[in-house]
């Protein structure tokens, strides 16, 4: 009998949330899990084959850095969608019960430290690509100041220790993760006790202030650029890659903000207010954040389209001026006309 006792008690993880939830179909709809999980999965499939064929021709050492960057960001979020994605999707085709599957809430504490680190991991890493990029751009010519690729993976690899060790947090005792409705997924348990208000305020505090670090750092880059590229040296040093990569982490840091903002907001003012906590808000800013993870290797696959849309023009060009003289200011010229030069590729006296 009183070995029993236990047995009957309830799991931390089920002690506030009772399964199953009462939900309709058109929420936890499995097509949706299902199309949402295999886009972003395939997009950042994608970009993470044009990312390593764009690192192997790159010889530019702050461009290859920026690129571990980016490869390291589109890697945490493909594996952030194939880890908690293949657990929602089990859940909605197969209705599986949270409490006979996990009477000791170890799966329910794994998917909770998943969705906490793959969470922070691009916030994280979008301020450390902020601060590499500042540093790039307002002190060029210092050697030092050049980021090598051990470096960039030394950062990345930093960023996932510190993401990793704050999803440890409430393994130690500092937090808790519960089962959240529709009950296809746990996280930490938004509450207004010390523990747990705690562990809510960190990830909320991390999360927005990595966010206004990168608001920060790439706003005075961005005015440092246009300093630069509108002044009187900028004949003098040539900032297409810089002006390229800052429009890729602007972009970054934009859908970011407008992802993962209203969760991080809505827990900082739940847990500090000690509001009744509304499950249908969780669960809607909970998929407007996972929607960055669809986003962020749309960023780099549009801009490298538009890079390739070029080297693509460039080498028709070449190609033409094995039967014509050249392509300049966007039409041809023709062997034979007067302005061109024999054994040579420049030309003169163009007629416009």
């Amino acid at each position: 009998m009183v070995s029993s006792a236990p047995s009957n008690a309830t799991p931390l993880c089920f002690s506030i949330n009772s399964t199953p939830f009462n939900h309709s179909h058109t929420i936890t709809s499995a097509y949706f899990s299902v199309v949402f999980s295999g886009l972003g999965l395939s997009s950042n499939l994608f970009a993470l084959v044009v990312l390593a064929k764009t690192f192997h021709h790159t010889k530019s050492r702050s461009r290859s850095s920026f690129l571990l960057f980016l490869g390291g960001l589109v890697f945490t979020d493909f594996m952030g969608l194939l880890v908690t994605g293949s657990i929602v999707v089990s859940f909605h085709i197969t209705h599986f019960n949270w409490r006979q599957l996990d009477p000791h809430c170890h799966f329910c504490n794994f998917m909770g430290m998943s969705m906490v680190f793959y969470g922070l991991c691009p916030l994280l890493l979008g301020a450390a690509m902020a601060v590499e990029r500042f540093v790039g751009i307002n002190q060029p010519f210092a050697r030092s100041t050049v980021m090598s690729s051990s470096r960039a993976c030394s950062t990345v690899a930093m960023v996932w220790v510190t993401a990793g060790c704050i999803s440890l947090l409430p393994l130690a005792g500092l937090g808790s993760y519960r089962l959240q409705f529709p009950g296809s997924w746990c996280f930490l348990n938004i509450s207004s006790k010390p523990l747990e208000m705690t562990f809510g305020l960190i990830f909320s505090l991390v999360g927005l202030l990595s966010l206004a670090v990168s608001f920060l750092l790439n706003t005075v880059s961005v005015i440092t650029l246009l300093k630069v590229c509108c002044g009187q040296d900028r004949a003098q040093r040539r900032r297409d890659y810089e002006v390229e990569m800052m429009v890729q982490l602007i972009l970054i840091m934009t859908i970011a903000s407008v992802c993962w903002c209203p969760l991080l907001m809505y827990i900082l003012k739940t847990v500090v207010s000690s509001l009744t906590v509304d499950p249908y808000s969780v669960l809607f800013y909970l998929r407007l954040a996972t929607c960055n993870q669809i986003c962020d290797p749309w960023i780099y696959i549009l801009c490298q389209e538009s890079r390739l849309r070029c080297l693509l023009h460039r080498r028709c060009c070449r190609a033409v001026s094995s039967t014509f003289a050249t392509c300049f200011s966007g039409f041809v010229l023709r062997r034979g006309t007067r302005s061109w030069i024999p054994g040579s590729t420049s030309y003169s006296d163009v007629p416009f």
